[in-house]
């Protein structure tokens, strides 16, 4: 009797472990706000879940990263998370990943061979089309209300390498030429700021020597758009005078727009991106089905209603 009993609590034991699932994480970079973000509610639902996740970072290195899923491979874990370097580089994972029998999954950063993953792998993310249109409209919206037609703004796109900037970039441009804009926009200059604060306003203070007048930025992510900000308010320009809008609704943006600096940002669900993609990832090493595209939706954000997002990032 006790030993069937023994025999009952090593098979239940054996039967938990089993459904724990070693994931090999490969994020683009760690020094990110929102991939901060994304990278955490994975780590938090992994453990909430009980599977084990090995989070490497690419600091920004394609050649580093494809390492990285070839040391997966080589170490036998069950599936593999991609937050890619560069969209345009993702064939030689895919086919890495493919060759070895092991399931992947990309998150956030669409991979450039989408149409063509095999069965076992898929993308989580939210829809890039929905992004840019989001917050162009809204700035679009706010300049008719001001007054403001025509509109001269600046844009500031993410790296021109990833899909997400090349998209939100294109969306500026859908919706000021197919009628949606409710004012006529000017577009003074567009420039890539590699999402980045810093760079962002470096690129801002440059424009700013130039003396051209301007009603606006629109940026390709909160964190352009608060170097942007940076720059205007440190050359003593009224923020009330200018509309900026970002994408992300980071705790820093939110910041920025309860001080009336940002105007537009628009929530991506970081956290809710992560826990996709491990559920993803998860499903395809058990051999399950899962949509190649699984979305997460985007969510305008105004000063409208910031209260509900406070705390959601």
């Amino acid at each position: 009797m006790k030993k069937t009993v023994f025999m009952a609590g090593v098979a239940m034991l054996m039967g938990t472990t089993a459904m724990a699932e070693n994931i090999g994480v490969s994020m683009a970079r760690f020094d990110d706000n929102f991939l901060t973000v994304l990278r955490n509610g994975l780590q938090a639902y992994a453990d909430e879940q009980g599977h084990s996740v090995q989070i490497e970072d690419a600091q920004d290195d394609v050649a580093k990263q494809l390492d990285q899923i070839n040391n997966f491979i080589a170490s036998g874990v069950d599936a593999i998370i991609v937050n890619p370097v560069d969209t345009s580089a993702t064939q030689a994972m895919t086919d890495a990943a493919a060759a070895g029998g092991v399931p992947l999954v990309y998150v956030n950063r669409q991979p450039i061979n989408l149409d063509t993953l095999p069965d076992n792998q898929a993308f989580v993310a939210s829809n890039e089309v929905d992004s840019g249109t989001l917050e162009t409209i809204e700035v679009c919206r706010l300049f008719k209300e001001a007054g403001k037609d025509p509109a001269n703004i600046y844009v500031m796109m993410g790296q021109l390498s990833n899909q997400a900037a090349v998209m939100r970039t294109k969306d500026i441009h859908d919706v000021m030429g197919d009628g949606r804009c409710a004012v006529t926009l000017n577009i003074i200059d567009e420039q890539t700021a590699n999402w980045s604060r810093d760079e962002a306003q470096n690129l801002m203070t440059n424009w700013l020597s130039t003396g051209a007048a301007f009603d606006g930025v629109i940026a390709n992510n909160d964190e352009m758009a608060i170097g942007a900000i940076q720059a205007m308010k440190a050359a003593g320009i009224d923020m009330a005078s200018v509309v900026v809008g970002g994408v992300d609704a980071t705790q820093d943006a939110l910041a920025a727009m309860q001080a009336g600096d940002l105007d537009v940002t628009v929530f991506q669900n970081a956290a809710a991106q992560g826990s996709g993609s491990l559920d993803a990832a998860v499903k395809l090493a058990r051999g399950e089905e899962v949509d190649r595209e699984v979305w997460i939706p985007f969510e305008l954000v105004t000063p409208a209603n910031i209260g509900d997002y406070l705390s959601k990032n």
